[in-house]
């Protein structure tokens, strides 16, 4: 049996990279996981969602859980939901084709070979227009939010994989998202992983 293959996609906030990430997983036809993520840890863990990702419970915003992976709680409870988490995630990539944003993907499966690691991201003015002009979010709230769940991811990545999300030997593919625009991004992404996988 062929090896499945998983792309994983890390994205600052406000470069749309999820939307992008959605949208090539339907291109390719494959499985699209993200918050998803959460829902399976909770319900193996017995746990309510709430308490696996605390942030969603003290949302100030509907956007304020897009930005913090899973438990903000303590490092012990954190730990047992990463590692929980990871269990997740390499079963997924085990037992199907599929595409993961988030959550450490890229560094939980490191060592597996049919793997296309990307990094999506855009300048600072780019990605508070996308969170005014798409994510109808305030310009004060969008700044914020953009300060926020930068620093939260970038604070959950180091700890767990011991290096930035942004860091280029751990990635495949780094792209600006407002270079060429959400769609043509998508395509070009999406021709990529064809060509990487054979498809």
């Amino acid at each position: 049996m062929n090896e499945k293959f998983v792309v994983t996609i890390t994205r600052q906030f406000g470069s749309l990279g999820r939307p992008i990430a959605k949208q090539i997983s339907e291109n390719l036809g494959i499985e699209y996981y993200d918050r998803d993520i959460v829902d399976m840890t909770a319900k193996q863990m017995s746990l309510p969602v709430s308490t696996i990702s605390d942030a969603e419970e003290h949302a100030k915003s509907a956007f304020f859980n897009m930005g913090y992976p899973l438990g903000m709680g303590t490092t012990e409870m954190q730990d047992q939901i990463f590692l929980a988490q990871s269990k997740i995630i390499m079963n997924l990539a085990e037992k199907e084709n599929c595409l993961i944003v988030g959550r450490c993907a890229d560094y939980i499966l490191r060592d597996k070979k049919e793997l296309l690691n990307i990094f999506i991201y855009a300048p600072y003015a780019a990605r508070l227009r996308n969170c005014v002009e798409r994510l109808n979010m305030q310009p004060a709230e969008a700044k914020r939010m953009i300060a926020q769940v930068d620093k939260a991811r970038e604070s959950y990545h180091k700890h767990y994989s011991g290096h930035s999300m942004a860091d280029k030997d751990t990635k495949h593919i780094m792209i600006d998202s407002s270079f060429l625009g959400i769609e043509e991004t998508c395509d070009v992404l999406t021709e990529l992983i064809r060509r990487r996988f054979h498809l």
